[in-house]
């Protein structure tokens, strides 16, 4: 559409000046609203009241230290994507017998920065996946990490985010330890609902390059600042750490080499002394984390990928020895090597699912009573290992092998499960694995041809790799 030249060059240029002049002013305005004085950094998008309770949670009554098993959301999950497919997740979750406890971190994996600029905060997408873990009632589950950049020696301001891995891994310098304990009591005071924290992952950005070895004395300060102002906020959240990796060497190496091993190797001696350290040292804790993989640090599945799962009753059996009653969680376990991109897609699906039924058995019998699955969710049609169907495929949302063993087993070896033995009668036992409680018994081929073996009484003719769950 013409404009009007209703107004002389003269007058045109004096409206011109006025709103440059009126639209510097507003810039300005606009630069000033969304910068704190001596902050730096824009908070566009950003609040103050970081704090103020978020939706309608359900706070429950009495929360128990032990949740079960269950799952970590990561960078996708089925919080977005076509609407039919996040309900068939939604609606899934929410059938089960149980609550499935659900973990989500508060920056990364999923979530943005939660305060771009000190006291500024802008918590969007913790929201909408606290959200979905509610209409799926789950229990659920906060991993406090990472730190925002400002507390890591970077730049403040949501739009200077480093989103790089080596960034996110960053802890955050000792002199915000206190800054980052408040941001944990903002997380509480949001979301009552939440009762159970884990504080850190994988003692990320503590490394002490000098000795060679683990911060354990910067992360159990930080810890135990953490733990003081979530009691602050509710003495009934429950605080766990210190969510170490387990790592494991080949069984004739001696360099870092302690003195728990078996036929799967050796535990490196450098994240038991960290253990000793926070364990001796912590504030108070209501459970224990840790996380590990059966392999090797050298991907070794040692002496295969069955017995390598061992590897984990013998980490439970230790660290139980150490804490005594409070109960074990393993926030995160692997069984099958990763590539360059950390994608572990060699198996077949019946293979991948054989050999995490055995490490969950092992897990269990090393005496955890919780244990979550780090869900590898992609948003293609290719998703090995995943728990459900990209939800950004409109007939996607579907349960996934993986997510009905962790679900199966999270209803049947619930905390305050006794475990009891099965008569196994096969040409070869080891080829049979099996756990067992009063009602259900969870058997595993770890063989890749059919097998037949008479357990509890039944006689059963397996498939290759087959689960089964029987009913005593």
């Amino acid at each position: 559409m013409g404009r009007h030249r209703w107004f002389s060059e003269a007058r045109r240029w004096r409206l011109a000046a006025l709103l440059g002049v009126g639209l510097a002013v507003l810039a300005l305005v606009i630069t000033l609203v969304n910068t704190l004085p001596g902050g730096g950094g824009s908070t566009e998008g950003t609040t103050r009241d970081g704090d103020k309770v978020h939706g309608t949670p359900a706070v429950p009554k009495d929360a128990e230290p032990e949740v079960g098993w269950g799952f970590t959301h990561t960078q996708y999950s089925a919080d977005e994507g076509e609407e039919e497919a996040v309900e068939r997740v939604r609606a899934g979750l929410a059938g089960q017998g149980r609550p499935i406890p659900q973990i989500q971190h508060i920056m990364g994996w999923g979530a943005g920065n939660p305060e771009p600029v000190d006291g500024r905060y802008d918590f969007s997408d913790m929201d909408r996946r606290m959200d979905f873990v509610r209409a799926s009632k789950g229990t659920p589950v906060v991993t406090l990490c990472c730190a925002p950049d400002w507390m890591k020696g970077g730049e403040p301001g949501a739009e200077n985010t480093d989103w790089s891995q080596e960034a996110l891994e960053t802890a955050p310098e000792p002199e915000h330890y206190d800054d980052y304990a408040r941001l944990a009591a903002t997380v509480a005071k949001r979301y009552p609902d939440v009762r159970h924290f884990v504080v850190w992952n994988e003692f990320k950005g503590f490394w002490n390059d000098e000795e060679a070895r683990w911060d354990y004395e910067g992360y159990t300060e930080l810890y135990n600042l953490v733990h003081r102002e979530l009691k602050k906020v509710n003495k009934d959240i429950m605080v766990g750490g210190p969510y170490l990796v387990m790592d494991s060497i080949d069984p004739r190496q001696t360099e870092n080499a302690s003195e728990v091993e078996g036929e799967w190797g050796r535990l490196d001696q450098r994240p038991l002394d960290a253990f000793a350290y926070w364990n001796k040292h912590k504030r108070g804790a209501d459970f224990v984390v840790v996380d590990g993989a059966s392999y090797t640090a050298d991907d070794e599945m040692l002496p295969d990928e069955f017995g390598a799962t061992e590897k984990f009753t013998a980490v439970g059996e230790w660290v139980r020895e150490q804490v005594g009653d409070l109960p074990l969680w393993w926030a995160e376990y692997y069984v099958e090597p990763g590539d360059s991109q950390d994608n572990r897609d060699d198996w077949s699906e019946t293979h991948r699912v054989a050999v995490h039924a055995s490490g969950l058995m092992a897990i269990a019998r090393g005496g955890a009573t919780s244990g979550f699955y780090w869900n590898p969710q992609k948003r293609g049609k290719k998703c090995a290992g995943c728990l459900w169907t990209s939800t950004q495929l409109p007939d996607g949302g579907t349960e996934l092998p993986m997510m009905r063993l962790v679900a199966r087993f999270g209803e049947e070896f619930g905390p305050g499960t006794k475990y009891e033995k099965v008569t196994v009668a096969a040409d070869d036992r080891s080829d049979v694995r099996v756990l067992a409680d009063d009602e259900a018994v969870l058997v595993v081929n770890t063989l890749d041809r059919q097998t037949s073996a008479k357990v509890d009484g039944q006689r059963l003719d397996m498939a290759a790799y087959e689960v089964k769950w029987l009913e005593r």
